[in-house]
């Protein structure tokens, strides 16, 4: 082999120290690569026409598809721009390819004496579609071009390219997944961000419960998992596994903080002498960090501390208990948002009118849109053609729009039910005397600013509220609203649905309640006060306080349903909550059953992420299960992230990049039915 360096004519860095066809050593490699996700890692072209490949400097040339470009077919970039879609099929599932590109990651294990041990994985781009044989040449020409003494293994970047590698032995071409790869990370972000503030480490529940009155903006809470009534403060660390859509997370995502897994904490902290000191926590996609500071820093309250929210005025005059599929967007002040955003769900699904392309339709530079991306993704004909229906009119536009529509309306379902009104719950409040007393001497409470004495105010009203006879109206009105199911003795969940949530700064996931277990009358009504109640718990009055929302102004409207057995059920956000530039994927998780399990945190899901772009998807953890979903059903889960895609495109409004959070269950007859729609906190 000879090493041949770029020529010194050629555009670009004169410290470019790109080699061509050397073997690769540790030290070259560590000479030529960057580091991502705390793993140093190195592109590499193998040239099948030439019978050679490029190790490239990761300093000076960021994508593969560029070099190929500029440096070995001598393009310029402007003619690369111009047919970049076409160019990236060209290297990335043409069949018949010249090019195989991927990346080569360092790693380390443990031998058996525990000595550690570095191996090397090589991976190609997630949208590749790389065959069994083109996979199985690819690891055969970096094998024997790579140190005979480093491990390497090939990661299916893909379900895909699982599903081909399957066919291919093990012997040949050694393997390791994702998750395999990943799972036992000691450190994972959650939710980028920086915060100083002042470490607090609990060991357990209990000394957490004893100090949590005392925590405040300038803390940063460590423990192995956080409660959900976790306090507003300055960062969230974990040291056991969670998810990135866990309620506590989310509320991260909300607040902007940071939060991060990292499973090393309580040797750190007992090193560093971390805990009560002051620290620099950041977390980035490529690295976590904890500093100790020397000294206590002069911090400012966060900009969140003098936050102020304003509601949409309530409106309370007398209304109907309706059935969603009757409610629109625009009913939100009448029924709350989740209700009213279920009524819009109904709408988007059943009239088959609402643009859902709009996400793809945006220009992505170079690309002056999406679209032909979107109908290769529908299986519309013609997919490839240069430009795409962006490129070719308005019917071929049309004719998208419609196609979407009719997707999504295949995909999934919106859940019947009822909502009740705010009024309801305003003639319940007004009904009693001891009920208007007790929401006296909180809002004075608040009023004054007298926080000492607001839980003591919000619990006694609760008990209240859950103890207070319904009038007869509203009692006749609530249990008319939904006569087959509670006459059959059907099972019902009872879900809120607040104006005080899902808003711009203020998320307030997992702050209301629902009930899920409600048969006949009289735990109909029980669980109905029970939501009610939640309005005024003491977290959510504290957490509306902070933000200025006035209690006169804050109502809850109640949707019942009859509740569904589902196969699988979970959350999806129409992004990558941890790669926030990332456009291209849509962040799924799921476990048996409920998908209550996977947001309150009791069972570890598993984990995909899926391409809504240039299409494909890859198992990111297992969760508590142990194992992978079966080909067929993670088939139809890349078919509900692409709906979560499209129905972006309507409920995002003015911004289509702005995510959705959706909860969702899968029936037996293995269709999709969304729970719960609404923003995604970024």
């Amino acid at each position: 082999m000879t090493t041949a360096l770029l020529p010194s004519g050629t555009p670009g860095p004169a410290t470019d120290r790109t080699v061509i066809g050397e073997n690769l050593s540790l030290p070259l490699f560590r000479t030529l690569s960057g580091v991502l996700a705390g793993h140093p890692y190195l592109k590499v072209v193998v040239d099948r026409c030439e019978d050679t490949w490029h190790l490239l400097d990761t300093a000076v040339h960021p994508f593969h598809v560029n070099y190929v470009a500029t440096r070995i077919l001598g393009m310029d970039l402007e003619t690369l721009d111009a047919g970049l879609d076409a160019f990236n099929a060209s290297v990335y599932t043409d069949p018949q390819r010249r090019f195989l590109l991927g990346v080569l990651s360092l790693h380390t294990d443990e031998d058996l004496e525990g000595r550690e041990r570095p191996f090397l994985v090589l991976e190609t781009t997630e949208a590749d579609t790389m065959n069994g044989a083109l996979l199985e040449e690819f690891y055969t020409f970096v094998r024997h071009r790579v140190d005979g003494r480093l491990p390497l293994l090939l990661k299916p970047a893909n379900h895909g390219q699982e599903q081909e590698l399957a066919a291919v032995s093990e012997v040949r071409v050694p393997r390791i997944l994702s998750h395999q790869l990943f799972g036992n990370r000691t450190r994972m972000p959650l939710n980028p961000g920086e915060a100083t503030g002042r470490l607090r480490w609990f060991r357990t529940a209990e000394e957490y419960r004893a100090a949590a009155g005392g925590l405040g903006w300038s803390d940063i809470v460590a423990m192995d998992c956080l409660p959900d009534d976790v306090p507003r403060v300055a960062g969230f660390i974990n040291t056991a596994p969670i998810t990135p859509l866990s309620h506590t997370n989310v509320l991260a995502s909300g607040w902007g903080i940071p939060n991060a897994v990292v499973r090393d904490l309580p040797r750190l902290v007992e090193r560093d002498g971390l805990d009560g000191a002051w620290v620099r926590y950041r977390v980035r996609e490529e690295e976590i960090t904890l500093i100790r500071l020397e000294s206590a820093p002069v911090l400012q309250a966060p900009a969140w501390h003098q936050q102020r929210i304003r509601l949409e005025p309530p409106l309370l005059e007398d209304a109907p208990a309706l059935s969603l599929h009757r409610l629109r967007r625009a009913d939100r002040d009448r029924y709350g948002t989740k209700a009213a955003n279920l009524g819009e769900l109904h709408h988007v699904l059943d009239s088959r009118t609402a643009d859902l392309t709009t996400f793809y339709g945006k220009p992505r530079p170079p690309r002056r849109n999406l679209y032909h991306h979107l109908a290769a993704r529908l299986g519309l004909d013609g997919a490839g053609s240069d430009g795409g229906p962006g490129r070719t009119g308005g019917a071929g536009v049309e004719r998208l729009r419609q196609a979407a529509a009719e997707f999504a309306a295949r995909t999934v379902s919106a859940p019947d039910g009822v909502a009740l009104p705010f009024a309801l719950q305003n003639r319940f409040l007004t009904s009693s005397p001891a009920l208007q007393q007790a929401i006296g001497k909180l809002k004075m409470a608040l009023e004054l600013d007298a926080v000492e004495v607001l839980d003591s105010l919000c619990l006694h009203l609760q008990h209240v509220i859950r103890h207070t006879p319904m009038p007869e109206d509203v009692t006749r009105q609530i249990t008319q609203a939904f006569p087959a199911p509670l006459a059959a003795g059907s099972r019902l969940v009872v879900r809120s649905s607040s104006n005080a949530e899902d808003l711009p700064g203020f998320s307030a996931a997992g702050v209301y309640d629902s009930v899920t277990t409600v048969r006949g009358e009289k735990e109909l009504l029980d669980a109905v006060r029970q939501v009610w109640a939640s309005l005024l718990s003491p977290r959510s009055v504290r957490l509306r306080h902070q933000v200025g929302i006035s209690l006169d102004d804050t109502y809850m409207g109640v949707i019942i349903q009859q509740y569904a057995p589902a196969e699988l059920g979970g959350v999806l956000v129409t992004c990558d909550p941890t790669r926030r530039e990332d456009f291209r994927n849509v962040y799924l998780n799921c476990s048996p059953g409920s998908p209550e399990t996977v947001v309150d945190g009791t069972t570890l899901p598993q984990q995909y992420l899926y391409n809504t772009v240039e299409g494909g998807g890859r198992t990111v953890a297992l969760g508590s299960s142990g194992q992978d979903l079966p080909a067929a059903t993670r088939n139809r889960l890349a078919d509900l992230a692409l709906t979560g895609r499209l129905l972006q495109s309507h409920f995002s409004e003015d911004d289509p990049d702005a995510p959705l959070d959706i909860e969702w269950l899968m029936t037996g007859e293995g269709g999709f039915r969304l729970v719960q729609i609404r923003p995604y906190a970024l």
